[in-house]
């Protein structure tokens, strides 16, 4: 069997600023292909993503060339399988749990979601990036990961520095600098607060992480922290984002949505047509076959949920934004065991709650200018800005 055909000429430029033609263009004519820019083989058919996240034998999540572990200066349970994957994944699953989303998250999302909602300013056009969808992420999630003395400013500049550094594919220098310097505020203001949780325990990540009875090492401790960081903030506010451009930009759909009050099929529509992890990588633990192409042991492929999320054996016209899909079985949250912890919280926050809010008291915002919104982003992505008028 032929090994995959290989691409010299996709850049990482191309791949974030405009992905989805290309994706289309490999699913019908090279659906596994090796792209030499990001030096992975991709995988751009759903079923073949999806067969790779669920078998951590044959693919395994330890990819020895990933920028991730010298951004995150650890070797993260993203990047472990098994058992050592499940014993730091379980360290902090008690935090996620359905009684502390009830009892918990989603009374305190909800009080700052109002607080924040409460200083938007109506009748005038502002940007809900750095107004809302970024600092409520933010809140929330120093208070579920233990950090709440971590601002909202340091909250986004730590999550934007990890996730540059884990995506800096062609290994450039300066996000790696800025990386590592949010590296030493994060380790500080993490450490600063153990006396206090061990003094005065909750249900918080750090929290249940070092009161454990069998804790897992510290220096894991601090590397789930930071991966909760990275994937926390980006993963709701950009979804948030994506929902409410997707709306506006298709009145009839954003009518039909506050008639029925389905929020929550608008969240899913959203997180498939623009999969806020767009790709993740696998490597081949042995030798084995694509759709008839060899994928030798040692290769590393990287499944697109980006381009799943849009595959044409899966969705009609995928890449519509369409809230009345009957069938939405998307790959945004993967599958497998390294399945989005953070999937129940996301969906809960900004699904049931958020969007609700905001659009029982900004029933007819607008979107001025569509054309003014650029998404960015090849291993994660979301829109720039999103200067909408409050009405």
């Amino acid at each position: 069997m032929p090994l995959a055909p290989v691409d010299t000429d996709i850049t990482i430029d191309q791949l974030t600023w405009d992905p989805y033609p290309i994706y289309k263009r490999l699913r019908a004519e090279a659906p596994v292909t090796r792209v030499e820019s990001v030096k992975r083989t991709l995988l751009t058919k759903a079923d073949d993503c999806r067969a790779a996240k669920d078998n951590p034998v044959l693919f395994s999540s330890n990819d020895p060339s990933t920028p991730m572990e010298k951004a995150f200066e650890a070797h993260t349970l993203m990047r472990k399988d098994g058992e050592e994957h499940m014993r730091e994944r379980m360290a902090m699953m008690p935090t996620f749990s359905a009684r502390n989303l009830k009892t918990i998250w989603a009374p305190s999302y909800e009080a700052h979601a109002k607080a924040y909602l409460d200083r938007l300013p109506r009748d005038e056009v502002v940007d809900l990036f750095p107004l809302l969808a970024g600092p409520l992420a933010s809140r929330i999630l120093a208070e579920v990961l233990g950090i709440p003395d971590a601002t909202d400013d340091e909250m986004q500049h730590w999550s934007q520095a990890l996730i540059d550094g884990a995506g800096n594919f062609g290994w450039f220098d300066e996000p790696f600098e800025r990386v590592a310097q949010a590296n030493v505020v994060m380790n500080r203001c993490i450490e600063g607060n153990v006396a206090r949780l061990k003094a005065e325990p909750d249900q918080s990540a750090l929290s249940v992480m070092i009161n454990a009875e069998d804790p897992i090492a510290w220096s894991q401790i601090v590397a789930n922290i930071k991966i909760a960081i990275g994937g926390g903030i980006n993963e709701p506010r950009d979804a948030l984002l994506t929902i409410i451009y997707g709306l506006l930009t298709n009145p009839d759909q954003f009518e039909e949505v506050k008639r029925t009050g389905d929020w929550s099929a608008a969240f899913e529509e959203g997180v498939r047509w623009v999969a806020p992890i767009q790709a993740s990588s696998r490597l081949a633990t042995e030798d084995t076959e694509i759709r008839g192409i060899t994928i030798p042991k040692g290769e590393v492929v990287m499944t697109i949920q980006a381009s799943a999320n849009h595959d044409e054996d899966r969705f009609d016209r995928g890449d519509l934004f369409n809230v009345f899909r009957e069938k939405n079985v998307h790959q945004s949250f993967g599958s497998g065991p390294h399945h989005c912890m953070g999937t129940h919280l996301s969906r809960l926050m900004v699904g049931k709650i958020l969007l609700p809010m905001l659009f029982e008291r900004f029933p007819n915002m607008e979107l001025p200018d569509p054309s003014a919104v650029k998404f960015k982003g090849f291993g994660f992505r979301g829109p720039l800005s999103l200067p909408v008028r409050l009405n």
